[in-house]
Order: C-alpha cells, then sequence, then structure tokens
C-alpha cells in the first residue's frame, strides 16, 4: 500500500467559480442564472474531476426555502462561444426557514466527472427564494478540481 505524504493543497486546486451574489425574494437577483467565470483546466494539469461548492447564508421566513439549481459548461473556445452543457441538475432545496423564521447557512455540493470536457468550463447557477419579497440571501461559488495529469502549480 503505498502512502502520499502530501498535503491536500498538493493534491487539489481551489478556483473562484462566480462573483458574490446578493439575492432577494421576488426581487434583484431571484431565479436569476448567475454566470460564473471561465476557467482554463489546461493551467492546472486538465483535472479529471471536480467538486462545484456554493456557499450561502439566507435569512428565510418559517417553512420557506433556498433553491439551487445548476450547471456546467464546457468547450474549447477560450469564451466558452462553444459551450455546451457537461452536467446540470435541477433545482434542489438547499435550505428551509426554521420554526419562526432566521439565518440559515450552508454549503451546496456536487460531484463533476470531467471526462471528456474541453478545456474551458464554467459554472453556472440559479439562485431561488420561494418567499415574497422577504427573504435575502448571499451565495458564492468555488470549483474543487482534482485528479491532475500534474500537481496543481
Amino acid at each position: 500500500m503505498t502512502t502520499q505524504i502530501r498535503s491536500i493543497g498538493d493534491l487539489v486546486a481551489v478556483k473562484r467559480a462566480a462573483a458574490n451574489t446578493a439575492v432577494t425574494a421576488g426581487g434583484s437577483g431571484d431565479n436569476t442564472e448567475v454566470a460564473g467565470v471561465i476557467i482554463d483546466r489546461a493551467a492546472i494539469g486538465f483535472p479529471q474531476s471536480c467538486v462545484v461548492a456554493i456557499p450561502f447564508t439566507a435569512t428565510l421566513a418559517a417553512a420557506a426555502t433556498l433553491t439551487i439549481a445548476f450547471d456546467v459548461d464546457e468547450g474549447n473556445d477560450s469564451a466558452l462561444s462553444d459551450a455546451e452543457v457537461l452536467t446540470s441538475a435541477t433545482a434542489a432545496v438547499v435550505a428551509t426557514g426554521p420554526s419562526g423564521g432566521g439565518t440559515v447557512a450552508g454549503t451546496f455540493e456536487a460531484n463533476v466527472s470531467l471526462a471528456g470536457a474541453g478545456r474551458y468550463v464554467r459554472l453556472n447557477f440559479t439562485p431561488n427564494l420561494s418567499a415574497a419579497n422577504t427573504d435575502t440571501a448571499a451565495l458564492s461559488a468555488v470549483i474543487v478540481f482534482g485528479g491532475m495529469d500534474r500537481l496543481p502549480q
């Protein structure tokens, strides 16, 4: 059995995937796709897998929800003018307001295979608050890449 004597940071690359996003129920950012940044897989050793991570904090009324849908685009053009959807997921409830309402925080995560993906990838996600005009959320996104043909630099 081989033991790796490396820190996790030697084996993965974490990249910012989208700008910080503020959402207001029934208003700004609600049920609106957030287009992520384009990431060059060649610059990090052509990883073969990743974890999409979308941290969030939401102030929710009792039983109100925050859902998140996402897709990962891939292509070989640096502007992703040739973008194809590599994988996607329909909206999933990631937070529900507690009794009496309150703040809920967490991270939505999804494993994604990058086998067969083009050189460039982009995460897009859509947050949706179920209440009208009262609930708010703050979200961001990172992608943790792994399985490179060489270790990250």
